[in-house]
C-alpha cells in the first residue's frame, strides 16, 4: 500500500505564503515514494492546486458540508472543493468535533457527501487524554470508525486518520507501543484495503521511526507541513 502524507495547513498563513508553500512543496515532490496530499484553507484551495498541476501533489479540503448546495452560509460543499481541484478533504478532525460540535453522525453523512461529489475523505478519529488515562482509547476510536465511516468508504478509497486529541500541536506523541496498538485496532475493524495515518506531534524527527510501525500507513502532518523542507523530511522518511 502507497504511503500517504498528507499536510493540513488548517487556518495559517496568507495568499502569498500558501503560493511560498506550495512551491516549495512541488519542488521538492518529484520522486517521493509516498503519494502527497496538502490541505490548504478554503481561500488558497484553487490556486494551490493550480501551482500543483502537472506534479504529484494532491490538493485537498479542510472540511465539507453535507448538502451539495443550499441555504448554508458560510459552508463550503463537497462539490465546490472538486470543482477548485481538490481530490480530498479532511473530516472530522478534532479541532472540528470539539470547535463545532460535530458528531460521529454528522461525519458520516459529510464523508458520504464527499464520495459522492468524488472526493477522497480523509476521517480523523482519536482519543482524548481522560479517555486514554482512562483505558478507553482502543475503545473509543473503534467506536468513531463505527459510527464516521459511510457505506462504500473502503471501495472509494476512503482514509482514517488516527490522531489522539492530546498530541495535536503539543510536542507529545504517544509511545511506538501505543501507537502501534491502536493502528492494529484499526487494521481490525476497517480491514486491509484502507490506508491509516497517524498524526499528531508527527516531526522529521520521529517520522522514520512512526512510519516503520506497523499499520501505519502514513501521517496526517499539521505543523510541520507548513515549513516545506520538514514536510518533505516527512515525506522521505515514507520510503
Amino acid at each position: 500500500m502507497r504511503p500517504l502524507i498528507a499536510g493540513n495547513w488548517k487556518m495559517h498563513g496568507t495568499l502569498r505564503e500558501a503560493a511560498s508553500l506550495a512551491e516549495g512543496v512541488r519542488a521538492g515532490a518529484a520522486g517521493l515514494k509516498a503519494e502527497i496530499l496538502v490541505c490548504p484553507p478554503f481561500p488558497y484551495i484553487h490556486v494551490v492546486a493550480v501551482a500543483m498541476l502537472g506534479q504529484p501533489v494532491a490538493v485537498g479540503g479542510q472540511d465539507c458540508h453535507l448538502a451539495a448546495k443550499g441555504a448554508h452560509t458560510g459552508d463550503v460543499a463537497a462539490p465546490m472543493l472538486r470543482d477548485c481541484g481538490a481530490t480530498y478533504v479532511i473530516l472530522g478532525h478534532s479541532e472540528r468535533r470539539a470547535d463545532h460540535g460535530e458528531t460521529d453522525a454528522v461525519v458520516k453523512a459529510k464523508a458520504a457527501a464527499a464520495i459522492a461529489a468524488g472526493l477522497t475523505p480523509v476521517v480523523c478519529v482519536g482519543e482524548t487524554l481522560a479517555q486514554r488515562e482512562a483505558g478507553q482509547a482502543e475503545t473509543v476510536v473503534r467506536a468513531q470508525v463505527g459510527g464516521s465511516l459511510p457505506e462504500g468508504f473502503a471501495a472509494a478509497g476512503g482514509v482514517v486518520a488516527y490522531e489522539p486529541v492530546w498530541a495535536i500541536g503539543t510536542g507529545r506523541t504517544p509511545t511506538e507501543a501505543d501507537i502501534a496498538a491502536i493502528h492494529g485496532a484499526l487494521r481490525e475493524t476497517v480491514g486491509g484495503a484502507t490506508r491509516l495515518l497517524y498524526g499528531g506531534s508527527v516531526k522529521p524527527g520521529n517520522a522514520a521511526a512512526i512510519l516503520a510501525l506497523p499499520h501505519v500507513d502514513g501521517a496526517l502532518v499539521g505543523g510541520a507541513s507548513l515549513v516545506a523542507e520538514d514536510f518533505l523530511a516527512i515525506a522521505r522518511a515514507a520510503g
